[in-house]
């Protein structure tokens, strides 16, 4: 039995190639049956899993009324440990050791095993984590990953088991790169929290302004903006983290990955350049993007095998960015909600109403939680899908956090206003509307007036947006002659969200006061 010992932890394998070097792992994946090489010359994969498998995760506890999260015994974590053990001692696996974070203190050593055949994976991994600072660094988070091994009596055969206990996650018949790394960073989640911060769903960037650098935190589910707000740039803004990030009492914010999982879908060199530059890099690894031949082009538009099409590349490939020892605490948080109708492109929010709207965390799923959320509106409480907590934790330490150091709070639609793109008259927030409301938040060139439905401060202007429709939704629908539609959202929004919030009894009141 491996899953009771919490550090250490390596089952017996027919064969172990232990912290192999990224060409190694490069001549690995090459000889997948299922990898292509580029035209850029880095491989390409196309995997049978191409999303989470959230209804297939589990944390293995026999206190399940700790979790949100599903959960399964600890009798059965240790049974289905039996199983994976026995399998992985038949086979050649790969074990590849890194750090979470890079700050000194803050530093948290973690380890992938995972079967060769599917060394993409641990390329990708290998990648995103930190260098370990010692060689005898024991890991404090271990993934044990084997794609080919079926769960039978889980959902499609499949099965994550999450022990926080021993540190350990075990992921079968998955061989999708993101149960690598979220298995790590969900980890990484209890124990952020543990030492008093919050681990948010975040990107990170700093903007430069007359007033000073300003350090912004973008909160979003994978899919609706996020890597695109941080990425793209405004003052020679820089950027700091992609994914995750912990944020600390008295707003100190620590890295986690030293690389980023991007999304693909729709990466134009013309508005993404720095995302694409580092993409096509010889030593990325790509991820279920459109290809049709080995060695020829990809297809980042494409999306008739899917569209959570990815890519792993180091922060070096961007060619410039900060790194996160060297920034001052948190003072701006953009929360993303992916909309389409009543949400203003961008919203300032009170201390309490940015707790709610944390907590709401609402938006429109994307391919990246697979089918089951694709199009969807959803309430993912963070937008922080693995905080394997109760999620009420998050809402009542967010407003700790913010009342110890304020930050300011924004909520951002990275969708559309007035309805979806078949809709006459809706209209689409572009990259660039997103990229001057950054921008003028960072120089606090907004001038803002009190919305009469929900309370939070809506713009009256931005420097370089001329379309008040999009800062003012009720506008779009008066002029439309559809007044009464806006007004039934309110209400029905209203109602949803004061009934999404009841559902955690440990959320702090003042929080769910505001939106009534």
């Amino acid at each position: 039995m491996t899953i009771e010992i919490r550090k250490g932890t390596v089952p017996e394998a027919r064969r172990l190639i232990e912290n192999p070097s990224a060409g190694t792992l490069r001549e690995l994946t090459a000889r997948m049956p299922n990898a292509r090489r580029t035209i850029f010359d880095n491989y390409n994969v196309h995997t049978r899993v191409d999303s989470r498998s959230t209804r297939s995760s589990y944390v293995v506890t026999d206190r399940p009324q700790e979790h949100t999260m599903q959960a399964v015994s600890r009798a059965e974590g240790e049974k289905w440990a039996r199983i994976q053990d026995a399998y992985i001692r038949e086979q050649e696996m790969v074990l590849v050791d890194g750090l979470i974070g890079n700050a000194p203190g803050f530093t948290t050593p973690a380890r992938l095993i995972i079967e060769a055949r599917n060394a993409n994976v641990a390329g990708m991994q290998r990648m995103l984590y930190y260098p370990r600072e010692t060689s005898a660094a024991e890991p404090e988070i271990t993934i044990i990953y084997t794609p080919n091994l079926p769960a039978p009596g889980y959902p499609n055969d499949r099965a994550i088991f999450v022990d926080l206990e021993a540190g350990i996650t075990r992921v079968l018949n998955s061989d999708y790169f993101g149960e690598s790394k979220k298995g790590g960073l969900r980890m990484w989640n209890k124990k952020v929290y543990d030492l008093g911060g919050l681990a948010l769903h975040a990107g990170c960037k700093v903007v430069p302004t007359p007033r000073g650098q300003r350090a912004f935190l973008i909160v979003g589910l994978s899919g609706t903006g996020k890597t695109t707000t941080t990425f793209t740039t405004q003052n020679d803004s820089k950027p700091v983290q992609d994914d995750f990030v912990a944020l600390m009492p008295g707003g100190i914010i620590y890295a986690s990955e030293n690389g980023c999982f991007a999304k693909t879908f729709a990466l134009d060199p013309k508005h993404e350049p720095t995302i694409y530059g580092a993409v096509t890099k010889p030593h990325a690894y790509l991820e279920n993007v459109s290809q049709r031949a080995d060695g020829g082009p990809v297809d980042f538009f494409d999306t008739s095998y899917t569209q959570n099409g990815r890519a792993v590349f180091e922060m070096d490939d961007l060619g410039w960015y900060e790194d996160a020892r060297n920034i001052g605490p948190a003072d701006v948080l953009l929360i993303l909600n992916r909309n389409e109708n009543i949400i203003p492109a961008v919203a300032r929010l009170g201390a309490e109403q940015a707790a709610a709207y944390f907590m709401l965390g609402e938006t429109q799923g994307t391919s990246a939680g697979g089918k089951d959320e694709m199009g969807k509106a959803l309430r993912v409480p963070g937008t922080n899908p693995f905080f394997p907590l109760r999620h009420e934790q998050q809402g009542n330490r967010f407003l700790e956090l913010r009342a110890a150091r304020p930050f300011e709070v924004y909520l951002m639609n990275t969708g559309r206003v007035g309805g979806a793109e078949a809709e006459p008259g809706s209209k689409k927030v572009t990259i660039e509307d997103s990229g001057a409301i950054v921008k003028a938040v960072a120089e606090g060139t907004i001038s803002w007036t009190r919305d009469p439905d929900f309370g939070y401060d809506v713009a009256e202007g931005v420097p370089g947006i001329d379309d008040l429709e999009l800062l003012q939704p009720r506008r779009l629908y008066q002029r439309t002659g559809r007044a009464d539609e806006y007004l039934a959202f309110v209400q029905r929004l209203k109602q949803e969200r004061v009934a999404e919030l009841a559902k955690y009894p440990g959320l702090d009141p003042e929080i769910a006061r505001t939106i009534r």
